[in-house]
C-alpha cells in the first residue's frame, strides 16, 4: 500500500476509491504518509474523500445491479431474509450511508442501499458527509501522532 503513497495525490485517489470498493485496502495508511510528507492538508483530504465516496457510489451501482434471483440462487440468502434487511433499509433510508466508511459492514451496506434503489441523491450526500468526517478524523489523529513524536 506505501508504494502508492509515492504517486502522490492519484496514488491517494487510487487508493481511497480502492478501499470503498468490495477491494479490502486502507488508504488511512497512504493519507497519514502523504500528511507526514508535508502534503497540502486541504488537498489531500479532498482527494482522499472524493476518491472514497467515488468508490462507494460504485459499489452503490454494484447494488443497483443485483436482483432477487441471483442472490437466492447463488448466495443461498432466501427471498425472506431480503425482504427483512429491506424493512430496516427502508426504515433508516439514505442516512446508513453516513456508515459506509465502516470496515467490515460499509461495503454491503453502499451495496444494500443500491440493490433496494434508496434515494441516490441523500445516499449520495450522507455518503459523502461520512468519507469526509472519517478522513478530518483520520488527518487529526495523525497530526496528533506526528505531534507526540
Amino acid at each position: 500500500m506505501e508504494f502508492l503513497a509515492e504517486w502522490g495525490y492519484i496514488g491517494l485517489f487510487i487508493a481511497s476509491f480502492l478501499a470503498a470498493s468490495i477491494i479490502p485496502l486502507s488508504s488511512e495508511i497512504v493519507l497519514s504518509i502523504l500528511i507526514a510528507n508535508n502534503y497540502d492538508l486541504s488537498l489531500s483530504l479532498g482527494v482522499a474523500s472524493l476518491g472514497n465516496w467515488l468508490g462507494g457510489l460504485s459499489s452503490y451501482a454494484i447494488g443497483m445491479l443485483g436482483n432477487w434471483n441471483f442472490i437466492e440462487k447463488y448466495f443461498r440468502i432466501k427471498k425472506n431474509t431480503i425482504l427483512q434487511l429491506k424493512k430496516r433499509v427502508d426504515r433508516y433510508g439514505g442516512i446508513l450511508a453516513l456508515l459506509s466508511w465502516t470496515p467490515v459492514f460499509g461495503d454491503p451496506i453502499a451495496i444494500a442501499l443500491g440493490f433496494f434503489r434508496t434515494n441516490f441523491f441523500l445516499v449520495s450526500i450522507y455518503m459523502l458527509v461520512g468519507k469526509v468526517f472519517r478522513y478530518v478524523v483520520w488527518a487529526i489523529l495523525t497530526y496528533w501522532g506526528i505531534s507526540l513524536f
